[in-house]
C-alpha cells in the first residue's frame, strides 16, 4: 500500500453548493481509498469504487447513498490520488463535496507531492476483453424526469448524446486514453488528446506538464440554468473555463487551445480509479461522461474473464 507521509487539509469550496468545504487526506491502514463526512453523526467511510457510485448525472462523480452520506466531484481528486501513487487513504470532509479549488487536478498532486509518499505497488487490472459503453444505454435506464434534464440541457448546448467509451487489451503495461470531443460551439469543435501512463516519472510528468491543469468548462448560459437548479453555485472565472454564450470565444484564458478534451481525461483517469487500482488498457472516450465511465467498469466487472488482477 502506498499513502500520504502525513495528513494534509486541503480547503475550498464546492462547485454546486458555492460552500466552503475542508478535507483531511490521511494516512490509513487499509487498502483502498475512503471518505468520511464528518459534519454527519455515525458516518462510516464510503469507499470510492465504481459499484458505489451513486450518482453521475450532475456532471460529476458521487459516492455513497445520495439520499444519505455521500460525496460529490471525486473525479479531480481521483486523479490526483491515482498519478501520486496513493492507493490507501482515508479523507475526512465536512460538506457533500470536495472543494473544486482551480478547477483541475494540479492544486490536489501538488499537496501530495509536497508532503511525499509512501512507497508500494499499485494493485494491477489487466484488461483481457473488450467492453463498451454507449450513451444510449444511460438513456434507456433513467427516470423521465432525468430524460426531460438531459433532453433541455442538450437542446441548449446543441450537442449530440451518441458518445461511447470503450476498454479494450493492449499490448503494454499502461492504460493508454485518447478522447475525443465534438461541440457545437466553436472555440471547440473537434478536438482529441492522447495520453498514456505506465507508472514511469516521465508519464508523471508529461500528466504534470500537460493534462493537470487542464479545467472544467462550461457556457455561461449553462450557468444560469444549473444556478437557478441548485447546481454551480459555485462555478466562476477562477475554477472554470467560461465560454460566452455565442460559442466563439471564452470569458477567461485557456492554457491551451485544447484544455477542453485534456480536462476529459483527468475525468477519466479519476473515474478509472474507481476500478480500486490501475486498469492496464486502451481506453477510447467519444463524447465521454461520468456516466459512461462508471457504465463501462461496470461491464469490466461482470465477466470474471474480462480481466485479471495483478497484486
Amino acid at each position: 500500500m502506498s499513502g500520504v507521509k502525513k495528513s494534509i487539509k486541503i480547503s475550498g469550496r464546492g462547485i454546486h453548493s458555492g460552500l466552503p468545504v475542508n478535507i483531511v487526506v490521511r494516512p490509513y491502514d487499509k487498502p483502498g481509498i475512503f471518505f468520511q463526512r464528518v459534519d454527519v453523526d455515525n458516518s462510516a467511510p464510503i469507499a470510492a469504487t465504481f459499484d458505489n457510485v451513486g450518482e453521475t448525472k450532475m456532471r460529476n462523480t458521487t459516492i455513497g447513498d445520495v439520499r444519505g452520506a455521500h460525496v460529490q466531484t471525486i473525479e479531480h481528486l481521483m486523479a490526483a490520488l491515482f498519478m501520486a501513487g496513493i492507493d490507501s487513504a482515508l479523507i475526512e470532509i465536512d460538506g457533500p463535496e470536495t472543494p473544486i479549488l482551480d478547477g483541475s487536478a494540479a492544486a490536489f498532486y501538488n499537496e501530495f507531492m509536497r508532503v511525499g509518499i509512501n512507497g508500494g505497488k499499485m494493485k494491477k487490472i489487466v484488461v483481457r476483453r473488450p467492453v463498451i459503453a454507449h450513451a444510449s444505454e444511460i438513456r434507456r435506464n433513467i427516470n423521465v424526469f432525468s430524460r426531460i434534464k438531459w433532453w433541455i440541457i442538450n437542446t441548449l448546448s446543441g450537442r449530440k448524446s451518441n458518445g461511447f467509451v470503450k476498454l479494450e487489451p493492449n499490448d503494454g503495461g499502461a492504460l493508454e486514453i485518447t478522447a475525443r470531443l465534438i461541440y457545437p460551439e466553436k472555440i471547440i469543435g473537434d478536438q482529441s488528446y492522447s495520453y498514456s501512463f505506465d507508472g514511469t516519472e516521465k508519464s508523471k510528468n508529461d500528466f504534470v506538464k500537460n493534462i493537470a491543469r487542464a479545467r472544467t468548462f462550461g457556457k455561461y448560459s449553462e450557468w444560469e440554468y444549473l444556478k437557478k437548479h441548485g447546481m454551480g453555485r459555485g462555478a466562476d472565472e477562477t475554477n472554470v473555463i467560461a465560454l460566452n454564450n455565442a460559442g466563439d470565444d471564452t470569458l477567461n484564458k485557456t492554457v491551451w487551445p485544447d484544455e477542453f478534451v485534456r480536462h476529459k481525461i483527468i475525468d477519466a483517469i479519476g473515474d478509472m480509479y474507481t476500478a480500486g487500482g490501475f486498469v492496464v488498457g486502451k481506453l477510447t472516450s467519444f463524447k465521454g461522461s461520468h456516466a459512461l465511465n462508471n457504465l463501462v467498469l461496470k461491464k469490466l466487472f461482470s465477466n470474471p474473464e474480462n480481466y485479471d488482477i495483478i497484486e
